[in-house]
């Protein structure tokens, strides 16, 4: 699976902002300076997380952004999939890979490895929040089989 730019940088905006909004807006030029971003770009980032409920934005001198819920409830996976970020390890087709990669729409013998390992990196970027990113609380025990 590989996460784009988009998915990227829009998990570290959203982190620089969750670490930087405590009583104001902030401006997506002061992220795109720490973050070292193209203001465009975040523009087009924020545009839609902000279609998508994560931030509300606010015009006039002091605008900016804030987080629409507090960074404990914005789980990582959010941020992802509201930039258009597909969270899938396949590269079969039509609606959840329901189109196998192979010739004739059939699905190859690694599918269901790929599809399980999708499945899993959706799971932990759904248990990850912003706030769990700023406070480096990102490593999990793995769990211990019986």
């Amino acid at each position: 699976m590989k996460l784009s730019t988009k998915g990227r940088y829009a998990v570290m905006a959203m982190t620089d902002l969750a670490g930087h909004a405590d009583r104001r807006a902030v401006s997506l030029a002061e992220i795109a300076e720490r973050q070292q971003l193209s203001v465009a770009y975040l523009e087009q980032l924020f545009a839609r997380m902000r279609r998508r409920g994560l931030v509300v934005s606010a015009r006039g001198p002091g605008g900016g952004y804030r987080l629409a819920r507090p960074a404990e409830e914005t789980t990582i996976a959010e941020v992802v999939t509201a930039v258009d970020e597909p969270l899938r390890a396949t590269r079969c087709g039509g609606k959840d890979g329901a189109i196998g990669c192979m010739r004739g729409g059939a699905r190859c013998l690694t599918h269901d490895l790929w599809e399980e390992t999708g499945r899993q990196i959706q799971d932990y970027l759904a248990s990850v929040s912003l706030a769990d990113v700023l406070s480096g609380h990102l490593r999990r025990e793995p769990a211990v089989a019986a």
